[in-house]
């Protein structure tokens, strides 16, 4: 089969797309067909070696897709030959086929086609437990979302207004900014025009953020932080800027506020139930049509030099997405 390797830790320019044999299959596996796969921003700081987890060489990214189960190992339960699932395997989904634990599976919405259903597991489950887990997000509460326009910035907009918070929505242009509010964003930001802490007081009547997502880090992380509320949460999910920022911590403490590590995949290992419980939550918001998880940046598999590059400049708008061919 084909898949796109990794094979030495570098610029995602060098990974190659090339014959790939998987492993014999284990009891507990299934073998997925993959029929689209979801790339997220810790995809390319993993084959360059910058992420936390670096995989032995060569290995094949990607830990979230969605696809056809094609074979079932002995020990499998609940799962058959023909099921469509949502598959997160953690790594090896940028290939035509992968070997997934069926405790890893979950059934795909008949709601969904393949590229909502593959991007919908990192992104949506590191915001639904950032909000409900970390921040305990509460109806009525403001909600300040950084880098809204992106993978997990739509996640956060559209589960914010679920939960019912007014949410401001920041980013780089208009053109991004026109598409948060289509997502229902309450007000926008642009940070790349507007003081960020000046615009959130004035929007907030100078009471601040209740809780600020911040996928971006750099520059703005100090600017949103000094506009936060009294006892506000301020959710630290990534680095998409590239910079990890420093805080003073006399904010945190004249404010009283607290500042959250959100890392999803750290948490699910450790509760497994707990996170199959938000998954269950999640997909009932999709079946019940509250959710529609949104898929705006679809890419062939030999077109993954675009699709990286459209998350690493941040020019993505929605999740991101690669999809492989079957007869």
């Amino acid at each position: 089969m084909q898949a796109l390797v990794c094979e030495a830790f570098g610029p995602v320019e060098n990974l190659k797309i090339r014959h790939w044999s998987l492993p014999d299959l284990k009891p507990n596996e299934v073998r997925l067909e993959v029929h689209a796969a979801g790339v997220n921003f810790p995809d390319g700081l993993m084959v360059q070696g910058k992420y936390q987890v670096k995989p032995e060489l060569p290995f094949v990214a990607g830990g979230e897709c969605a696809g056809i189960i094609r074979e079932v190992g002995d020990a499998v339960k609940g799962f058959t030959v023909g099921d469509r699932v949502i598959a997160m395997p953690g790594l090896a989904a940028f290939a035509e086929q992968v070997n997934v634990d069926h405790k890893l599976l979950m059934p795909m919405p008949s709601e969904l086609d393949f590229p909502q259903a593959a991007g919908f597991c990192i992104t949506y489950a590191t915001s639904y437990y950032a909000f409900k887990q970390r921040a305990q997000l509460q109806e009525g509460e403001t909600l300040v979302v950084l880098g809204a326009a992106g993978g997990v910035g739509v996640t956060a907009i559209q589960l914010g207004k679920l939960m019912g918070a007014r949410v401001i929505a920041c980013a780089s242009t208009d053109e991004k900014l026109a598409f948060c509010r289509d997502l229902g964003a309450d007000e926008t930001i642009n940070y790349s025009k507007e003081n960020l802490k000046d615009r959130i007081r004035a929007l907030t009547d100078d009471k601040g953020a209740d809780v600020i997502y911040d996928p971006v880090g750099g520059q703005f992380t100090e600017q949103a932080y000094r506009s936060i509320a009294w006892g506000g949460r301020y959710l630290v999910v990534g680095f998409a800027a590239g910079d990890i920022p420093k805080l003073p911590l006399n904010l945190p403490l004249l404010k009283a506020g607290d500042i959250l590590g959100i890392y999803w995949g750290g948490w699910a290992a450790r509760d497994p139930r707990g996170n199959m419980q938000n998954f269950s939550e999640l997909l009932g918001f999709v079946q019940d049509g509250s959710l529609q998880p949104l898929t705006t940046e679809v890419y062939a598999l030999e077109d993954f030099l675009q699709a990286f590059t459209v998350i690493g400049e941040r020019r993505a708008q929605g999740k991101v997405v690669l999809t492989m061919t079957h007869p």
